[in-house]
């Protein structure tokens, strides 16, 4: 069994079937046909079931393509501590981070890192939750940050910093003056623009909402969190978003509110027993010294 029986294996899986894996691959069907044929032989089992329309895995199939990912997943880490630099005058770095993170954290660690060690390549991306762990359980990315609990067993947390979420306005909103305390009947009185309920950060204010018997008028719901900023500028009306986005330069401005504030847990994310990289760790390293 060679290292290109797994890739074609895992492809005809993907795909669904031998044409389209094939495209894929850049090789012919018979080809691809001959090579999966190949491993079943060494194998002793049939892994597709080509009875059907689509080609599906069998039960034994589907057992060894699992199998298949994780090994691939082990050898490209493998590949890349063959070229780790522990002095960090190179390497790279494939960063997530949540859509709120984005908003306020993204900017200052970049900052921070890149002054430290401007030899690491870096890409950011900005992911939901379910994204960031597949990212990590695929080894396509080195490390998060993002809300804990995770539901992937095989995704590591450390916990960083707690975050607290407060409601704010834009200087557009009468009370963007007040230095008034705001009550929960007060709360319920403002209009919103809020996330969008899939959001995790709307799932914390909602909470916050029932446990303090708040009916919320919301007005505006968006996808985006660049697109809530503005709109809160520009429109007289409230938002919930992390603390530290309210801030002078941005032209928001935090109210303060008679019930304890909304928490959540952040942490840094990453696949449990896989190499990680002196620039994941530099960061990991950077993180929780500037957050503590």
């Amino acid at each position: 069994m060679l290292l290109r029986h797994l890739r074609y294996l895992l492809a005809v899986a993907d795909h669904g079937g031998f044409t389209r894996a094939a495209e894929a691959l850049h090789v012919s069907q018979p080809t691809l046909s001959q090579q999966i044929r190949q491993l079943e032989e060494s194998l002793g089992v049939d892994l597709f079931d080509r009875t059907s329309r689509s080609v599906k895995p069998t039960d034994a199939g589907q057992a060894y393509i699992e199998c298949a990912r994780r090994v691939l997943v082990e050898l490209e880490a493998g590949k890349r501590a063959l070229h780790d630099v522990k002095d960090l005058s190179r390497g790279s770095l494939r960063l997530a981070m949540t859509p709120t993170f984005m908003a306020y954290l993204v900017g200052p660690l970049v900052r921070d890192y890149v002054a430290r060690y401007p030899g690491i390549h870096l890409e950011i991306f900005e992911l939901s939750m379910d994204d960031i762990e597949a990212g990590l359980a695929d080894d396509s990315l080195d490390i998060a940050i993002a809300f804990t609990p995770v539901r992937n067993p095989d995704i590591e947390c450390i916990p960083a910093f707690v975050e607290t979420l407060g409601v704010m306005v834009g200087r557009e909103h009468p009370l963007y003056d007040s230095a008034s305390v705001l009550t929960p009947d007060d709360i319920a009185q403002l209009d919103f623009a809020l996330l969008a309920p899939d959001f995790f950060t709307r799932q914390s204010i909602d909470e916050y909402f029932r446990q303090n018997g708040i009916t919320p008028k919301v007005q505006i719901e968006v996808n985006s969190v660049s697109t809530l900023l503005e709109v809160i500028r520009h429109a007289p009306i409230a938002t919930m978003l992390p603390e530290a986005i309210a801030t002078e330069d941005r032209a928001l401005r935090r109210l303060s509110v008679e019930s304890e504030a909304p928490q959540r847990g952040a942490a840094l994310l990453r696949r449990q027993n896989n190499y990680h990289s002196a620039a994941a760790v530099a960061f990991m390293d950077m993180v929780l010294e500037t957050r503590s």
